[in-house]
């Protein structure tokens, strides 16, 4: 899973944003100083940096020259609209930069398309014992590869994709089978029994009674 930092010193930005990437997937970890940003960057292993130019104890500028020699691509957010401001990252060689407020979903945009340049986008998706590969098709559980039909699969993406969210077995007839399947719902509840038989997932798949299913960690 593509792994996060956002560092921002403002609680209900790096709330919303930290909302914004879990629902897009991404696992993500606040810091609200540049001191704490430089600490938790020496001890763990991050894809992409959310930084805020104006942070305390050290600022966001400061901090970058200190990323940059790891090689992680990072988006300035600040809510300065100085021209000045945005040159001076750009020229610094930062590979984005936002100014808030912002849009959520042009957040994820603009984070997809750096991650893409930087060829990080994950094609793995996990979840407990277990790892999804999207472009290869492919399930292995504790590094066992498990058989499932083209529907199991994708009926499984959607589950991991939307942990501990209730999916209506409508919306699942809507992503799995389309807008004109006309057949049963039992046909959803038979291949959810065929999920939890092969991946010993009994108790994580849950039962939401006259809705649908969850998936839960």
């Amino acid at each position: 899973m593509i792994k996060i930092l956002v560092v921002e010193d403002d609680i209900a930005v790096a709330n919303l944003i930290k909302l914004n990437l879990n629902t897009a997937n991404y696992e993500s970890t606040i810091v609200f100083d540049g001191e704490e940003a430089l600490n938790i960057i020496e001890r763990d292993r991050f894809d992409l940096i959310l930084l805020d130019v104006m942070l305390p104890k050290v600022d966001g500028f400061t901090l970058f020259e200190k990323i940059k020699p790891l090689g992680i691509p990072v988006i300035f957010l600040t809510a300065k609209s100085s021209v000045t401001d945005k040159v001076y990252g750009l020229k610094a060689g930062v590979d984005d930069y936002m100014t808030k407020p912002f849009e959520g979903i042009e957040l994820l945009a603009r984070i997809e398309n750096v991650l893409r340049h930087y060829n990080k986008k994950s094609n793995i998706i996990h979840f407990k014992d277990t790892e999804v590969y999207l472009q290869e098709m492919q399930v292995k559980k504790n590094g066992e590869m498990i058989e499932l039909t083209l529907k199991e699969f994708e009926l499984l993406v959607f589950l991991v994709q939307n942990k501990n969210i209730v999916l209506t077995r409508e919306k699942i007839i809507e992503k799995i089978w389309g807008y004109d399947y006309v057949g049963e719902t039992r046909t959803i509840d038979n291949h959810i029994q065929k999920l939890r038989r092969k991946l010993g997932w009994k108790d994580e798949i849950k039962t939401v009674f006259k809705l649908g299913y969850r998936l839960e960690e």
